[in-house]
């Protein structure tokens, strides 16, 4: 029987949507490998000599290119006679086990088949410093055993802080490295000092292990490859503030607000989030896009009044870390929920409230229905709505009729379609489709 809370909202009605294309200045890299071995140039690459056992590190996120850039640093360590294996890095991540970190790296196409070298999963840690406040600053044993270490992620604002460091190569050194425990003596201060705390470590860490230098990749709006970049361990922590200056800029946003603005701001109304998941960001959905922060230390981003999000994607399996945020859910997100994976992230974090469950509703229509009825504008007509497919993939929307007027005005915006009742099928299921080969749900 269909439960009474969501035959309050039967009948209530959703306004007409209208595809829409946002066009983002943008840089590809067009041959990763050839960019790879260019950025591998630079000579503190020399450090690498025959021998050496190498540690590689290979976070919990996927990102453009993540596989292939890996396998090419992992052929690149090998060629010059050294002997390459991958560490995941990933702090609390996978359950916080070996094996469950393991299969995070096999969820994104990460395989000792696929990169060539073995993966090596630990989740015991050495201190190998102590800062000013007393916290022990810890890295994974396995890789400070090796002869040395590369790092490698990508560079891009966090979704939990802001500072001069965010994600990047220092962050993967600090917190991925330093496993659970490293990454819980970090998170027991808060996000307020994660910045400092992340920069201090830093810098411990490279007087005290043998990081040989740090390849990051920069992505553009379309979640592309824009950039591989190389930073010796003297100038990574200067030169990845410059870095993630760059990754700022080139974000995607929601069509909202100033162009001028490093992000979207300003009210809207419904948001409806398609997929969220660890592929697209570390918090399932981008804060920086949504607004929507479950920490204090972050800020930024438009004011929307509701938040619907529909499913997660399967290579998250069921970490639904940051969901919270939203307003509305729908069972089968609600039903993949995985309170181990779950909690152990908002746990280890200090975040609690990021392991809430919004309401859920029986399925995607009367999800998208809650958030329109109760998102405070009386006149469905007026609802200014947007629909995506995730928080990384932004290049197609769906636009509420309310808010094409706006959406003409504006630069590097094309209304493709005219506005149209969304369609749902006989479970209540969303039909609409994303134009084909584009940034569907599932992809990465």
């Amino acid at each position: 029987m269909r439960p009474g809370y969501a035959r309050l909202v039967d009948d209530f009605p959703i306004p007409p949507v209208a595809l829409v294309r946002q066009s983002f200045a943008a840089m590809d890299v067009s041959d990763v490998q050839a960019a790879l071995r260019q950025a591998l140039s630079t000579p503190c690459t020399g450090a690498v000599k025959p021998g050496m056992s190498i540690a590689v590190t290979a976070g919990s996120r996927g990102f453009a290119q993540f596989v292939p850039v890996l396998k090419g640093l992992v052929e690149f360590i090998r060629e010059r006679g050294a002997h390459p294996f991958v560490v995941p890095a990933m702090g609390s991540h996978g359950g916080a086990t070996a094996e469950g970190q393991r299969k995070v790296l096999e969820h994104l196409g990460v395989t000792e088949s696929t990169i060539g070298c073995p993966i090596r999963s630990s989740m015991e840690t050495v201190e190998v410093g102590v800062l000013e406040n007393g916290m022990s600053v810890r890295i994974d044993k396995l890789a400070h055993e090796a002869d040395g270490i590369v790092l490698y992620n990508r560079i891009k604002p966090h979704t939990g802080f802001r500072a001069p460091l965010e994600s990047g190569l220092a962050k993967m050194l600090t917190i991925g490295l330093g496993k659970q425990s490293g990454a819980e003596n970090c998170h027991l201060w808060g996000f307020g000092h994660m910045g400092h705390l992340v920069e201090e470590m830093a810098v411990v860490k490279l007087k005290t292990c043998k990081v040989l230098f740090g390849v990051g990749t920069i992505e553009n709006a379309y979640d592309r490859l824009s950039r591989i970049v190389v930073a010796a361990p003297q100038s990574l922590i200067a030169e990845e503030k410059e870095f993630l200056k760059i990754a700022m800029g080139n974000m995607p946003r929601l069509p909202i607000g100033p162009l001028d603005e490093p992000l979207a701001t300003g009210p809207l109304d419904v948001l409806i989030i398609d997929y969220v998941g660890k592929e697209f960001s570390g918090a399932c959905m981008d804060t920086n896009i949504t607004g929507r922060p479950s920490s204090p230390a972050m800020s930024g981003g438009p004011d929307i009044k509701r938040i619907a999000v529909l499913d997660i994607t399967d290579k998250s399996a069921g970490n639904a870390n940051g969901v919270a945020r939203a307003d509305v859910i729908t069972d089968k997100l609600f039903n993949k929920f995985d309170r181990e994976a779950v909690y152990m992230n908002a746990v280890t974090s200090g975040l609690l409230c990021a392991a809430s469950i919004p309401l859920s509703m029986p399925d995607d229509k009367s999800a998208i229905q809650a958030a329109v009825k109760t998102c405070e504008t009386r006149t469905p007509d007026a609802v200014r709505m947007l629909r995506i497919p995730n928080t990384l993939h932004l290049e197609y929307l769906y636009a509420s009729e309310a808010m094409l007027p706006e959406l003409e005005e504006r630069p590097g915006i094309e209304i493709l379609s005219r506005p149209a009742p969304m369609r749902f099928d006989a479970a209540g299921n969303l039909i609409d489709p994303w134009p084909p080969n584009h940034s569907i749900a599932q992809s990465s």
